[in-house]
């Protein structure tokens, strides 16, 4: 398989988050063509290279989806064109250049002796962490000792990522003319917890990730000028270190506020790689930085340890005129290549 062809073809085919068939269609013709036995759920896609199943798995993950081109665009964003070493087109460098180095790995690998089973998975829907995505697969596959998440981060890897809640408040108080006295109404309500909320500190401060951070990021009442609303809406965007379950971060925010506060869903929770897992010491004996990363990944889905690393760099992600250098493929696929052939787990 030739990464760059790979990385061509789906640059060329639309796959917005949910309407990734065809996308998918183009990683299951490379294992087709490489004579590979395969699954696909949906518009997911995965292999299993299984040695003994008594070795531990490792997943090699990565997703196929994309957000859709932003209005600054000045190039056609699925004409996949190579200009200076640079690989044009949407989804080129989040996530598409690890996804084809994983895959490439992946093949690669599987023609060597291995002292663990590898996984091979590219994934839907991870741009909108949707249910159809890698959750809806994560049941059929054996159990995980470390997850490879593909993602744009130069080489790095994160091992530690921010968890992600977002709550709706709504503060209620009685309505009326605006002429009259209401006295402690919605809005004032909702001004006094967004000020609570914007002042907060949770006092928990991881040191790879930082402290937790709560934005009041949307707010909504009233329908006219002289009416003073029964209701007032607002939204909060939490984002949650390692230390915290995003059930505890909704309840200690709820401690402060009058509004009633409910939390969309729990589920992006966030994650760290542990000091007395293999992978870790085995990172720091390769030099390898490692950080916190403050976006979100399919890393937030998986119950299991995971790493996230890949070519690329991730403030060229949902850009326009998103790229990839040629150079950055190459070297990502090496990289997987060393720490994949020296890792015991």
């Amino acid at each position: 398989m030739d990464t760059v062809d790979t990385l061509k073809k789906l640059i060329a085919t639309p796959s917005f988050s949910r309407e990734e068939s065809d996308a998918a269609d183009i990683l299951q013709a490379v294992f087709e063509t490489e004579g590979v036995a395969h699954e696909r759920a949906q518009n997911n896609v995965w292999a299993i290279h299984e040695v003994d199943q008594a070795l531990p798995y490792i997943l090699l993950c990565s997703h196929h989806d994309t957000v859709k081109p932003n209005s600054a665009y000045t190039r056609n964003p699925h004409e996949a064109a190579i200009e200076d070493g640079k690989l044009f087109g949407l989804g080129s460098n989040d996530a598409g250049g690890a996804l084809v180095s994983l895959l490439k790995t992946f093949l690669t690998l599987r023609n060597e002796a291995l002292p663990y089973n590898l996984i091979f998975a590219g994934v839907a829907e991870e741009e909108i962490s949707g249910p159809n995505g890698v959750t809806s697969i994560l049941s059929r596959l054996p159990k995980i000792q470390i997850g490879i998440i593909g993602e744009p981060t130069e080489g790095k890897a994160a091992i530690a990522e921010k968890g992600l809640v977002v709550i709706d408040g709504k503060a209620t108080g009685p309505p009326g003319h605006a002429a009259h006295h209401q006295g402690d109404h919605a809005i004032l309500k909702a001004g006094r917890d967004i000020v609570k909320i914007s002042e907060y500190q949770f006092s928990e401060v991881s040191p790879m990730l930082g402290p937790c951070k709560a934005t009041v990021s949307q707010i909504n009442a009233g329908k006219q000028h002289n009416q003073v609303p029964a209701d007032c809406d607002f939204v909060i965007d939490v984002r949650v270190n390692e230390l915290y379950a995003n059930e505890d971060v909704v309840a200690q925010l709820q401690q402060l506020c009058e509004s009633k506060l409910t939390a969309r869903s729990l589920r992006l929770q966030s994650s760290r790689l542990g000091e007395d897992h293999s992978f870790y010491p085995f990172l720091a004996s390769k030099g390898i930085d490692m950080y916190g990363s403050p976006t979100l990944s399919d890393q937030a889905l998986m119950p299991f340890p995971t790493v996230k690393i890949g070519p690329g760099k991730s403030e060229r992600s949902h850009s326009a005129d998103e790229f990839i250098f040629i150079k950055e493929i190459e070297e990502g696929t090496a990289l997987y290549l060393d720490l994949l052939r020296n890792y015991q787990p």
